[in-house]
């Protein structure tokens, strides 16, 4: 739990505050960019400014109960059961954000693809009580999707609550991923499912995959995200742990398959105005990159 004692000085005045635990994930300034900003100085988010609306109370309840390491509190105790209610959140279609993102995750997000033959989870979330029987509500999980190995969170409590079949590149599939029901062997995009590309994207780690569904949403991983700070696609070559090189050709790869959406782990996801837009604009960041 947050620490009153322990909350920013540079907190608004009022009854959300966030305390010095804050990991500087982002999570609580795309869930509620109303209240939430980051300070530069300090390198963490803050309460800009306290709700003033009903609505905005309830995204900062739901940033309250997505925070990875708990940092966010209030001073009168004010229940987050209804907010905890509203994950998985949609986002569009029937692809929904899980919120409840983990610390050992470092505040990754995780998609869920609500489907009539079986639900699919991209990256996993921690393993909250409400989540869980929010999840089962809508039939559970019959396959998690896992980018790479920094995202993983609670993969295992969920295979266990709902028996899913767990899908890693082989090459992320180390230590306690070891356990993972099925690890791919690809060195090329491979259709896996009727609706769904394996596609895999080496750089940030060496097994990283990013994951086309319905020609239509990337689901990025770390490989891919919209920098609010940047304006536009980016990639980082500080947080490339494994070859950035590689990860140039990696986003090169991309530009042979059509989407409009990016759904990362890390950092805002993206709607683009057509494929051809989307394509134009990851064309540019691997002008950057090759630049970096």
């Amino acid at each position: 739990m947050a620490s009153v004692n322990e909350r920013l000085d540079e907190n608004a005045a009022g009854e959300f505050y966030v305390d010095q635990s804050c990991i500087d994930c982002d999570t609580c300034r795309f869930v509620a960019p109303e209240v939430f900003a980051r300070d530069e100085r300090i390198e963490q988010s803050f309460v800009s400014r306290q709700p003033s609306s009903e609505a905005e109370s309830e995204r900062a309840l739901m940033a309250l109960v997505a925070c990875p390491t708990s940092s966010i509190g209030t001073l009168s105790g004010v229940s987050a059961k209804a907010a905890a209610a509203r994950f998985p959140e949609i986002v569009t279609e029937n692809v929904y954000y899980c919120g409840y993102t983990a610390e050992s995750s470092f505040g990754a997000s995780s998609y869920l693809i609500e489907r009539p033959d079986g639900n699919w989870m991209v990256d996993s979330p921690r393993a909250g009580g409400p989540l869980l029987k929010n999840i089962a509500s809508m039939g559970g999980v019959k396959r998690m999707f896992l980018s790479h190995r920094d995202d993983v969170a609670d993969h295992a409590k969920f295979a266990r609550r709902f028996g899913c079949e767990r899908v890693i590149h082989r090459l992320e599939a180390r230590g306690a991923l070891a356990a993972v029901e099925t690890k791919l062997d690809l060195n090329e995009p491979t259709k896996i499912d009727d609706d769904l590309w394996a596609i895999p994207v080496p750089g940030h780690t060496e097994g990283s995959i990013a994951y086309l569904y319905r020609d239509k949403f990337l689901f990025s991983g770390d490989h891919l995200w919209w920098s609010p700070n940047v304006g536009a696609l980016h990639a980082s070559r500080r947080v490339c742990w494994y070859d950035w090189r590689r990860q140039i050709r990696s986003m090169e790869r991309l530009l042979d398959f059509s989407f409009e959406w990016v759904l990362p782990g890390h950092g805002r996801r993206y709607q683009a105005e057509s494929p051809r837009h989307m394509r134009d604009e990851i064309q540019a960041l691997v002008r950057r990159m090759r630049s970096a």
